[in-house]
């Protein structure tokens, strides 16, 4: 019986030190979900290499910055050579503050679910090749400082959400294809209209209450 109480014993302890190495859920889910843009990627200089489905703690992988509790809060992949498309897990990232993914040859469009990352603070996705309209969703982004989508292809209008970022200060959507007027209240009346040039079909600064805006914008 003793051999058998001390197998117990071993069995018991080996639990709780196993236990021990397994990573938190949260970690799973945010290796998850970066996985998931790198599927969505091509990659020819190899810059996401270390991005191991089998490490399923990401805060291991380069361009990936964590904070003390392993949550994922900077994606650094600005310049980086990437094709592809962006992927609606990474609405996941719920801690996520910067999202720099600039001058690479990213197509599609910018999914809705980025309107979930409450803590972001910088959005930099210019200098790709973005299509569709901007998600009105980014408005939900109340801590967003940095809003950086030109030199795309996007279309359609600015969406007037943004105008309910207070915190809002830098915002450049110059060299896409949008329409409509711009923004003229909230964080806008203090942006540089340089910002929205080479638009064709940008018209000048709302005037509010006198003018109807999404005149032939679609």
């Amino acid at each position: 019986m003793a051999g058998r109480g001390d197998l117990l014993v071993f069995l018991a302890l080996a639990a709780v030190s196993s236990s021990l190495l397994l990573p938190k859920a949260h970690c799973n889910s945010e290796g998850d979900a970066l996985h998931s843009l790198r599927r969505s990627l091509t990659d020819p200089d190899n810059v996401l290499q270390s991005w191991d489905p089998n490490l399923v703690n990401p805060c291991t992988w380069f361009h990936i910055t964590c904070n003390q509790d392993n949550r994922v809060t900077r994606l650094d992949l600005g310049n980086s050579n990437l094709s592809g498309h962006l992927v609606p897990e990474l609405g996941k990232l719920e801690y996520l503050q910067y999202l720099e993914l600039y001058r690479n040859n990213i197509q599609g469009a910018i999914p809705d679910e980025l309107g979930n990352l409450k803590s972001l603070i910088s959005l930099d996705l210019y200098n790709n090749n973005i299509s569709g309209n901007i998600p009105p969703s980014l408005g939900n982004l109340k801590s967003l400082v940095f809003l950086r989508l030109n030199d795309n292809q996007l279309h359609g209008p600015i969406p007037r959400t943004l105008a309910g970022i207070h915190t809002l200060k830098v915002v450049d959507v110059s060299n896409n294809n949008l329409c409509g007027t711009i923004p003229s209240n909230g964080p806008f009346e203090h942006i540089p209209l340089n910002n929205f040039e080479n638009n064709p079909r940008l018209e000048g600064p709302e005037l509010q209450g006198l003018a109807s805006y999404d005149t032939n914008c679609s």
